[in-house]
């Protein structure tokens, strides 16, 4: 017999709570309740013991990060955040929800379906509770010498992938980077209009410069360059020994755009063994064949171990069919990438 997902619904709005269950029918799917505010969700929480709950961000009584903050250290639930705002999905993130969803509109409501279905079976999945255990340590003045070093010489890219999950764990592998490592691109499904939200958030925090792709941007040292929601990414040669991006819309591949796999695939074959690649968290293979291309075109590559991954699928998959040289903790990705470098 199926067993089915149990999923609480919390959100102030009686019609859309009438719109997220309408959206969530599934045959593996149950709704065991609705809630209208996170005094109401607790005790329905302790009451039903959802697999999963999703939530509203805005609503009477205390909002839904904070709500977040008090439940997740003693109920382990998994959560998925449902607004319009970037910020607030980044937010929840970082309180601990495994996932977002953007709220649609009147004509996207098929998608958002699909999406949300699709976010509650990885969801009931996933680890809850980790997200913010694995702070990576600064790098070394010492290390900082030789990454400067090695990227004024060698040409080399760094080039990563993640998906649930993956706007906390590329924040520890990248927030401590010095500004003289070699450019980096990074694939995180996410969806138009959210990743230019996400790479002015990293900006701030980081030492090297982060901004979303466009199309002809040029990749070098002290950049990272996060593709755009809804577009394929790819790198080219610039014509002067470098490299450029190719930001264009597209279908999707294995089954995200931006995909990870078109991303890896062109680092294989432009980059080859200068470069770097890294597939983080995430549901699901994208990146897996495109990690094991750039393995064959000799580049170095590191996946993020079982432990310390909200969801195991991506870096699962490029283990097991050997695109993986190096399989780590997310804390230790930083070093590892540093210690390539040299």
């Amino acid at each position: 017999m199926l067993k089915k997902i149990r999923v609480l619904i919390v959100d102030d709005s009686m019609m859309f709570r009438n719109v997220l269950t309408a959206a969530l029918t599934a045959p593996d799917i149950e709704i065991i309740g609705t809630a209208v505010d996170p005094v109401d969700a607790k005790e329905k929480i302790l009451k039903l013991k959802p697999d999963v709950i999703t939530l509203d961000v805005e609503m009477p009584k205390m909002n839904g990060i904070e709500f977040l903050k008090k439940l997740l250290p003693v109920h382990k639930v998994a959560a998925i955040v449902v607004t319009a705002s970037a910020v607030e999905a980044f937010e929840a993130v970082s309180a601990g929800a495994v996932d977002y969803i953007k709220k649609p509109g009147a004509r996207d409501m098929e998608a958002f379906a699909v999406q949300l279905k699709r976010a509650v079976r990885v969801a009931s999945t996933a680890k809850v509770g980790i997200a913010n255990q694995h702070a990576a340590a600064p790098a070394a003045q010492t290390m900082r010498q030789t990454v400067f070093d090695m990227a004024r010489s060698s040409g080399k890219l760094i080039a990563i992938g993640a998906s649930t999950g993956g706007t906390e764990a590329i924040q520890v592998v990248v927030e401590n980077l010095p500004a003289t490592t070699p450019g980096i691109v990074i694939v995180q499904h996410m969806p138009a209009g959210f990743t230019k939200m996400y790479a002015d958030r990293l900006n701030k925090i980081c030492q090297m410069e982060v901004k979303e792709a466009q199309d002809g941007d040029k990749v070098r040292q002290g950049l990272i360059i996060i593709a755009a929601g809804g577009e394929q990414m790819r790198i080219k040669r610039d014509g002067m020994g470098g490299y450029r991006i190719e930001s264009k819309p597209g279908e999707k591949v294995s089954g995200h755009c931006p995909s990870v796999d078109v991303l890896f695939d062109s680092v294989a074959q432009i980059a080859g063994a200068k470069a770097l690649g890294v597939i983080l968290t995430g549901m699901g293979a994208d990146g897996a064949k495109g990690m094991l291309a750039m393995r064959k075109a000799g580049a170095h590559t590191i996946g993020q171990d079982q432990a310390s991954c909200i969801v195991y699928g991506m870096p699962m998959v490029a283990q097991n069919m050997g695109a993986v040289v190096k399989q780590a903790p997310l804390g230790s990705i930083a070093g590892l990438i540093i210690n390539a470098l040299k």
